[in-house]
């Protein structure tokens, strides 16, 4: 076995790896950037070397830089994660002419699979079910819009080297066949040194299925099952289950024996994954091969028991897989979130800045926390927003999707906006816990902005209970402060004015043995809750018993207020007296400033282009400006019909979120 290897990645994936090569004895060196110089993942490696400056494409790209890296440190062997240079075949030649194992495919497989166009020719090849399209390079977009008209709208233009959902745009019209091809170019350019587009029939409601299969040098092949990816936004996976709540035993054989086909037509030696698009009918058609790790890999690691980094290091040094076909069990039910640092409130645009608080919720055999990062770390502009994947598990899918919601609300962020929100959101919504998902899920459910007046809670009341109950342990610690007057000393009340969400709730609270009953007269019948926690003040975390049924919900002192989150919904509730209770409701409402005279940006990033000039008479729907965040182009448009006054930034330029754009008459 390898005596130590080296992680040519970052972030969680890297410190996903160092983990288990730990538990295998093996020692682990770790390469990073300026920016990464007190990254988690340099902490936990027993070495570390840097190879340059923050952005990419001066580190984790450079090639000759882990080359020199791999040298300084007489490392065997290289785990290159997932990005970066997972599927680069230059880098696996080079690692294997100078003796150094890769921990992945052979460079065919990365060559024939890594272009999407070849890998589709040779899919239909090998007999496996293909979507109708032109799988040729579009020239231009005369020729764009030639072939989306044969193929027949709507239409997918993809890049040939694409991934993680950059460079790919769905066209229903011309229009949008002659903006997203250009676009489409220009993110594969820039994310990928690629711009080579292709296009293919866009399958209505569709569904996102991949099989992982695990191939040995041996001549062992066999698939791992299918993970339901279908919950994505702007084609990036957002939540990720093993097994599929739509696919049946014999569809899962046949794709999985697709898989193991499509596999063994590259010599495909490693993890891997085939992802296919599922229509309502469950005909499934493949879409690519990813021939490296992919983000979602613990899911199935929970249903399965396998390690699949150990199986990949184990692989690489040329041992034999010791399962067949048959001895795959599927085990039960897992379901994995993405914790991104975006801002669901403002379009899902990403959120940098330093991580004020972290507090992720205790691992145990129903929970797992996948992550790079640590309290006090930086979310940088540089790299993927990412904070964790947190991943539930349970022996069904119910169980599983009920740890994930505890674990949501037990996840505790401070310091960047982040997802954690929206995702419980997703897994209370009806549509979701039935297992009725496509990919337009979010689109169809959400929008491109998520409104927390949407989200619908179980039961209004408890929050009204557990604001209660906050205050008065609030007016208790008050009332025990030494130094009172005589006869002026604080007295705590039973009886409270609770406003919440515009409704006014009565709430009695009568201090209990390891807690509070509360009784709640408001909009509903009278509700009690007998609440029993050890819950101290200052606590972010609301740990309680209610009503016999755990719930953890975060809560913060906020002025006058208090901020509960749970389940998806964050609110602010006041608790006053009667008195003050009649006295606020006649305080007038904040006026909000007026803005809409300006293009604000969304988000901190380059502005790439600008469309317009002053005096230009602009029309709703036309494109205002192009601003690059995180590698992806988001595209800015005017939402009425105005006139420029004054553009307020050049192209070039780096932009601070709210920063005016442009002005308008």
């Amino acid at each position: 076995m390898f005596k130590k290897i080296l992680i040519a990645n970052r972030g969680e994936i890297a410190c996903r790896i160092i983990r288990t090569a730990k538990q295998m004895g093996i020692k682990t060196v770790a390469v990073y950037s300026e920016a990464d110089r007190d990254a988690r993942h340099v902490v936990m490696a027993d070495e570390a070397i840097c190879i340059g400056g923050a952005p990419s494409s001066e580190s984790y790209l450079v090639i000759d830089k882990i080359i020199d890296a791999i040298q300084k440190s007489k490392a065997q062997a290289v785990h290159p994660g997932y990005g970066f240079l997972s599927e680069n075949a230059s880098f696996a030649r080079k690692l294997k002419a100078k003796g150094i194992a890769f921990i992945g495919p052979g460079t065919l497989a990365i060559n024939k699979m890594g272009d999407k166009i070849e890998s589709k020719k040779l899919a239909e090849k090998a007999g496996v079910n293909t979507i109708p399209g032109h799988t040729e390079a579009l020239k231009d977009t005369r020729q764009a819009l030639a072939v989306s008209k044969r193929v027949g709208f709507p239409v997918m233009l993809k890049a040939s080297a694409g991934g993680g959902g950059k460079g790919m745009r769905i066209a229903r019209n011309e229009k949008e066949v002659r903006e997203g091809f250009e676009a489409a170019k220009r993110e594969a350019k820039s994310s990928f040194g690629d711009d080579r587009v292709f296009v293919e029939k866009y399958i209505e409601q569709p569904r996102h299925i991949e099989i992982q299969i695990l191939a040995d040098g041996h001549g062992n092949t066999v698939y791992l099952g299918e993970r339901e990816c279908s919950i994505q936004r702007r084609h990036q996976k957002v939540i990720e289950e093993a097994p599929s709540p739509f696919i049946d035993e014999k569809t899962r054989r046949a794709m999985g024996e697709q898989a193991v086909v499509l596999a063994r037509a590259v010599k495909y030696v490693s993890a891997g994954t085939v992802e296919f698009i599922v229509d309502a009918k469950r005909n499934f058609y493949f879409l690519e091969m990813n021939t490296r790790l992919q983000v979602e890999h613990p899911v199935t690691e929970m249903i399965t028991g396998l390690d699949l980094v150990e199986w990949m290091i184990r692989i690489a040094d040329g041992e034999k897989f010791p399962l067949s076909q048959e001895d795959i069990k599927l085990t039960g039910w897992a379901i994995e979130s993405r914790i991104y640092a975006e801002d669901p409130f403002r379009g899902f645009l990403p959120s940098v800045g330093r991580l004020s608080r972290y507090v992720a919720p205790p691992e145990n055999p129903h929970v797992r926390v996948d992550t790079g990062v640590y309290e006090g770390g930086e979310i940088s502009i540089h790299y993927d927003p990412m904070i964790a994947k947190l991943i539930s598990y349970g022996k069904d899918r119910d169980e599983a999707i009920t740890h994930m919601r505890q674990a949501l609300d037990a996840f505790y962020i401070r310091g960047v906006s982040n997802n954690i929100g929206f995702l419980a959101a997703v897994m209370a919504h009806p549509r979701f816990v039935k297992g009725k998902l496509t990919t337009n899920f979010i689109a169809d459910e959400y929008g491109d902005i998520f409104d927390a007046a949407d989200v619908l809670h179980d039961d209004p009341n408890m929050l009204v209970a557990v604001a209660a109950c906050l205050h008065r342990a609030y007016q208790e610690r008050a009332a025990s402060i030494s130094g009172q007057c005589s006869g002026h000393e604080r007295v705590v009340l039973n009886d409270w004015r609770v406003l919440l969400q515009g409704k006014s709730f009565k709430a009695r609270v009568v201090p209990v043995a390891a807690g509070y009953d509360v009784s709640i007269e408001g909009a509903s019948d009278p509700q009690e809750f007998h609440v029993r926690t050890d819950w101290q003040l200052g606590q972010p975390l609301f740990d309680a018993q209610i009503n016999g049924h755990r719930i953890i919900m975060q809560v913060e002192r906020n002025g006058p207020a208090y901020s509960l989150s749970h389940a998806g919904l964050g609110v602010d509730v006041l608790v006053l007296n009667e008195m003050t209770a009649s006295l606020y409701e006649l305080m007038p409402e904040k006026v909000v400033a007026d803005t809409s005279r300006f293009l604000l940006s969304p988000m901190p990033g380059l502005l790439m282009s600008l469309a317009v000039k002053e005096g230009q008479m602009v029309s709703g729907g036309d494109e205002l400006a192009v601003i690059e965040a995180m590698k992806m182009e988001n595209v800015l448009k005017a939402e009425r019909d105005a006139v420029v006054k004054t553009v307020h930034a050049t192209p070039g330029d780096s932009l601070a979120v709210d920063q005016p754009i442009i002005e308008f008459e």
